[in-house]
């Protein structure tokens, strides 16, 4: 894995976001998705570190970036990415699950971002994306029982196989569930323990912009909607819809990938050479 640098902004209400460097050419954005930090786009960052100046931050409450706020909405998040837009001068974003909510959002307040590419957007079309697992998973941390709150989280959005068929009182004593992730916080990386709350503000994002894809019939950029043949419907929903109202976008299924498919356990080498593909062409 190669070296990276360090950087940060500061958003428009004052937070530092602070980011991982790689790489040399056009800048090129990539934003995590939710119970993640900038340490899990790592191998897709070295993929794309040759041909672009990779920035990938910490979003806001992780890693190297400031807190979430007092007064969090999915508006801060896209004033985040627009101060590393102005910046950076980056042109191109990938954004990764709630990540690319983010992105698409940031896309249409930043006229120069002319590329954007989206992994798996939970964008809820009618009710599409799973939120009745919310209150328990709430009622989960606010007593501490983080463990047991990360097997909610994965039992109730369905992207990790395991938790699908595997019943709680296997996961809970066992930990299998986020053995990928359970780990001590080492440098510049945040383990999972710290990033299980803050799935709470990834999946008000989710509610906030629930059925908005009408939002998007204007925006310019063009558009590269990524999927795996492996996650769950409701995510196929959203990039449907998506497709069918965005003037300048084009649909790719990755055979064999999840939802964590540009993640460091998945497969970031193939999702790069569809993000060189998109970015590249002319």
């Amino acid at each position: 894995m190669s070296e990276y640098s360090k950087g940060r902004v500061r958003s428009t209400d004052g937070t530092t976001i602070g980011y991982r460097l790689y790489g040399n050419g056009p800048g090129l954005i990539l934003l995590h998705g939710g119970m993640l930090a900038s340490q899990h786009l790592t191998k897709l960052a070295d993929a794309m570190a040759a041909e672009y100046t990779v920035y990938v931050p910490d979003r806001r409450g992780r890693g190297l970036s400031g807190g979430h706020g007092d007064d969090f909405h999915v508006t801060r998040e896209v004033e985040d990415v627009q101060a590393l837009v102005t910046a950076t001068g980056a042109s191109k974003i990938f954004g990764l699950s709630s990540g690319a909510l983010v992105a698409l959002r940031t896309a249409l307040v930043s006229p120069t971002l002319d590329r954007v590419a989206l992994y798996e957007p939970p964008l809820s079309v009618d009710g599409s994306v799973p939120v009745d697992w919310l209150p328990r998973y709430e009622r989960e941390v606010a007593a501490g029982r983080l463990t047991a709150a990360l097997i909610t989280i994965f039992k109730g959005l369905r992207t990790e196989p395991v938790a699908n068929w595997t019943p709680r009182s296997v996961l809970l004593p066992l930990g299998t569930i986020g053995s990928r992730l359970l780990r001590e916080s080492s440098g510049d990386d945040v383990s999972i323990m710290e990033l299980i709350p803050t799935e709470y503000f990834d999946m008000q994002i989710i509610r906030e912009l629930a059925d908005t894809a009408q939002d998007y019939t204007e925006l310019r950029a063009r558009v590269l909607l990524l999927g795996g043949s492996k996650s769950p419907a409701y995510f196929s929903v959203a990039l449907e819809k998506l497709a069918a109202v965005l003037p300048h976008a084009r649909r790719m299924t990755l055979k064999g990938l999840g939802h964590s498919g540009p993640e460091n356990d998945g497969d970031p080498v193939l999702v790069a050479q569809a993000l060189r593909e998109f970015f590249d062409e002319q």
